[in-house]
Order: C-alpha cells, then structure tokens, then sequence
C-alpha cells in the first residue's frame, strides 16, 4: 500500500502563516523571558521546530518577526478599500479597514502585552513599531486621496493626508490605552468612539468646485497631552475654516 506523502509545513498558504505566526510566538516568549539581546535567531527557529534556513525565508532580522501579520493586515485593509460601496463614507470605510489593527492584537492577547513592552524598552523595536503605523497610515492616505479626488475635492491631497493621521491617531490611542489596562477594557466600545470622534470632523467636508482657490496650508499646535476628543475637533474645525469661501 503507498503512503500518501505529507504536506511539507509552510508549503501552502495556510501553512506559511502557520509557520509566521509560529516564529513570532516563539520570538515574543524567548524575548520576554531571556531578553531581546540574548535570544538569537537560532534560538527562536529551533523553539518554533524549524532551522534558521527557514527563520530567513520568511524574516530578514529579529525585529520583523515581533510584527509578523502586518503585511497580512495591510493586504486586508486593501481587500476592504478594494470591495467597499461606492457610495459609502470613505472616512467609514478607512476607519473600518484600521479596524482590523485592532482586531488582530485583540484576537493574540499575551502576544500583544509581550510586544508592547518590548516596544517601550527596546529602542529598534519601537522604530519598528513606528514604521508599521506610517505603513498603514500611508495606505489610509492613498484611498482618501483617491476617493476625495474622485468627488472632484480640489483639497484632496490635504484633507486625506490630515484625515488618515487622525484616524491612525484615533487608533494608536485606543490600542495603547488598551494595551496599558491589560486587555481589560472594551476595545470595540472605544474604537466606536474614537472613531465617531473622526468622522464627525471630516463628515461636513464636501466637494470643491473648479472654480475656487487653491487651498492654504493648516498648522496645528498642539500639546502632546490634549485630548484625543480635542486634537480631532479642532483639526477638523481648521479644515473647515481653511476652506475657500
């Protein structure tokens, strides 16, 4: 009788975010218990059961493998943007694609308390962190642009840029304060709220006609303690002043 051969682990799709999520698990523990100095790439392919040949096909350093999903996260947020109606809200459609950030460090609880201290202590982690949030802040961007464009909004290029920092803000906020109870407060009550807060702001903005000015450019300053609440309401409030009369 022949014996059907086995599927080689990371050999499908599904096998391949097996194996990442695997790394990465076994990179979170060995760095909180051994410290992220101490733990080699040897150490986390052999806790994981596979060798450091693997270890680099699907990460380039120690930092990438603590944000393991993010590209599966940003491949998501564009299905969304991809798939959403038309004639939908483009802020509620950007907000509901940062949602999955959200989602995905809800759903790995331990995983996301391990790598939030990390990113507080160790300095190339929290650059890393820093870099996945652009990441997706700039994908938000894209599709605001090209959405408010498509309105004919001759501020479209701004008003994306500003509306795609509140959201990432709004989110960053929510996640933190989430992370810093422990994963005891209700994430989705507050993203609904955050979220609102943004909406709310960018909902009055409409269309420009051809025929009107160029738009200036907005500065805010603000102090690093203001309130989300307060930071959305009064970039909002200057976009809208700012706009030709």
């Amino acid at each position: 009788m022949t014996e059907t051969p086995r599927t080689r682990v990371g050999a499908t799709p599904a096998g391949r975010r097996q194996l990442r999520r695997a790394l990465a698990t076994a990179a979170v523990d060995l760095f909180a218990a051994n410290g992220y100095e101490a733990t080699t790439i040897d150490d986390i392919a052999a806790a994981a059961g596979v060798g450091r040949r693997t270890f680099f096909r699907y990460f380039d350093s120690k930092d990438d493998v603590l944000f393991a999903n993010h590209d599966e996260i940003v491949a998501e947020m564009e299905q969304v943007f991809e798939t959403a109606d038309p004639a939908r809200d483009p802020i509620e459609v950007a907000t509901a694609a940062v949602s999955l950030v959200l989602e995905s460090y809800a759903a790995e609880l331990d995983v996301s308390l391990k790598r939030f201290s990390l990113t507080r202590t160790v300095p190339s982690l929290r650059d890393k962190e820093v870099a996945t949030v652009d990441r997706y802040q700039r994908v938000l961007a894209r599709y605001l642009q090209d959405r408010f464009a498509a309105a004919g909004d001759e501020t479209a290029t701004l008003r994306a840029a500003v509306a795609a920092a509140a959201i990432a803000a709004a989110n960053n906020h929510v996640l933190r304060r989430w992370l810093r109870s422990g994963g005891r407060d209700d994430i989705e009550a507050a993203a609904t709220e955050a979220f609102t807060l943004v909406a709310d702001a960018f909902r009055t903005s409409g269309a420009k006609s051809s025929g009107e000015t160029e738009p200036g450019t907005v500065v805010a300053v603000l102090s690093t303690a203001t309130p989300l609440h307060e930071v959305v309401t009064r970039i909002g409030a200057a976009l809208r002043d700012a706009e030709p009369r």
